[in-house]
């Protein structure tokens, strides 16, 4: 079995060739299931891996082979090729057997009465609250209320500076009259 491959493939070109494919390969020249250890020891023989190396990858082959559409599990980790079986088909007449296509249309008719009750409960009388009211908008005299005077940085900081002064004239006076009191008590 194993010369069939070497034939058709050269040394090389089996070392670089992924692994599931090598598995495809080896599946296809035997016509016959392997046992996925045994499956894997052909991949192995072909690639020239040690039994460390075969350790490293044998998880990440089974989850390529799993994966893969060309292969079939036939059953005690056996692994064989799609292809040679046939595809199931169900044995009961009832699933397999064509049935009318029925409409149901009375699903539509509960969505139109909906509709007409939104309609009728709507009154083109009540208030919209959402509308924009343009004269309210430019009327005079609002413009002022709750706006208070804007302040230049530069003003701000003269006013500041003359709260700072006052501040500084209060412990003055503050000190001078600490001063006297001592004063009265001696």
């Amino acid at each position: 079995m194993s010369s069939n491959l070497s034939q058709k493939f050269d040394s090389e070109r089996l070392k670089e060739m992924p692994m599931v494919d090598l598995a495809f390969e080896v599946l296809k020249s035997a016509n016959t299931p392997y046992y996925y250890r045994d499956l894997m020891k052909e991949i192995a023989k072909y690639r020239g891996l040690s039994e460390a190396e075969i350790n490293d990858v044998i998880a990440q082959v089974y989850t390529e082979i799993n994966i893969d559409g060309r292969f079939a599990c036939v059953g005690s980790n056996m692994w064989g090729l799609k292809r040679w079986y046939p595809v199931e088909r169900s044995e009961d007449p009832v699933a397999n057997a064509k049935r009318p296509r029925i409409i149901n249309d009375d699903d539509d008719d509960d969505d139109d009465s909906y509709v007409d009750e939104e309609e009728e409960t709507y009154s083109a009388d009540e208030e919209d609250f959402d509308a924009f009211d343009e004269d309210r908008e430019f009327e005079e005299g609002d413009d002022d209320e709750g706006v208070d005077e804007v302040i230049d940085d530069e003003d701000l900081d003269d006013e500041e500076a003359a709260e700072d002064e006052l501040h500084d004239d209060d412990e003055d006076t503050d000190d001078s009259d600490d001063d006297d009191d001592q004063d009265d008590l001696k």
